[in-house]
């Protein structure tokens, strides 16, 4: 019989007495004698904790760092991979089947709603957290029609989308808790209410996507670089906008884009 054996028959054939002084397990053998340090026998080992797995959509390769750095010291999660483009999203999600994605709004090919829309359509049982520098009054309600099941804005402290995180992945939906107080009253106040005026409520995604850069004062060329569409597509949006939003001239749009912008929406 080898010394763990022994030891295990001669703990099995004690008797268990009080701890002793020390805090250690005390058993008193068949002579009397009494015997320490066996607690390291009697613990169960560990069980390694299973990291829920989590994929990064960002054009942006410094922040996608930086979360990256910041979701993998948590003892329960892990980043399982990143992507900068919302294609390769899709197929990358396909081969790696996370526990859940996090994506921003704005991305290059197409929007963070469009692909939202096209993750859960592909992968309905994929939760979906959306970070984003846009403000969570305009987009929130968007992205949770569109499928996703949270919305943290980027200046957010580390605790808050970790919080979120950890909420998403548990069949919880995370807002603000403005936001949550907003979307209550709206409900409260019932399908009765007068039309919205806000630009919000009429325009498509992409269109307010633009409708919000014309009033950070971005012309249309610029537009059309930043989002990857041609000049004459940007115009195509604005001829929309102003046909839905009632307008007549140009300057208008701008006027109103600049206004909505800058005044809380």
């Amino acid at each position: 019989m080898n010394s763990v054996d022994n030891n295990i028959a001669v703990i099995e054939e004690a008797r268990f007495e009080a701890p002793a002084e020390n805090g250690a397990m005390s058993f008193h053998d068949e002579d009397g004698a009494r015997m320490i340090g066996f607690e390291s026998i009697l613990v169960a080992p560990s069980v390694p904790t299973i990291k829920r797995r989590i994929f990064l959509i960002d054009d942006h390769t410094m922040f996608r760092e930086g979360l990256k750095q910041l979701i993998d010291r948590e003892p329960d999660l892990m980043v399982c991979g990143d992507v900068a483009e919302a294609e390769k999203a899709l197929k990358t999600i396909e081969e790696l089947r996370p526990d859940l994605a996090i994506t921003d709004l704005s991305l290059s090919g197409r929007t963070g709603i469009h692909l939202v829309k096209s993750m859960k359509a592909q992968h309905p049982n994929l939760p979906v957290l959306v970070v984003s520098m846009h403000e969570e009054s305009i987009y929130a309600e968007r992205v949770l029609r569109a499928g996703a099941n949270g919305y943290v804005m980027k200046h957010e402290p580390a605790k808050t989308l970790k919080l979120a995180i950890r909420k998403v992945i548990g069949g919880d939906v995370h807002l603000s808790e403005k936001m949550l107080a907003s979307l209550l009253n709206k409900s409260l106040r019932g399908v009765q209410q007068e039309p919205s005026s806000s630009p919000a409520e009429k325009l498509s995604e992409r269109e307010l996507q633009v409708f919000q850069m014309l009033g950070q004062g971005k012309m249309t060329r610029h537009i059309a670089k930043e989002l990857g569409l041609r000049h004459v597509t940007v115009y195509t949006f604005r001829q929309r906008m102003m046909k839905k939003l009632n307008l007549k001239h140009s300057f208008e749009l701008v006027l109103l884009a600049n206004k909505w912008t800058h005044e809380g929406n």
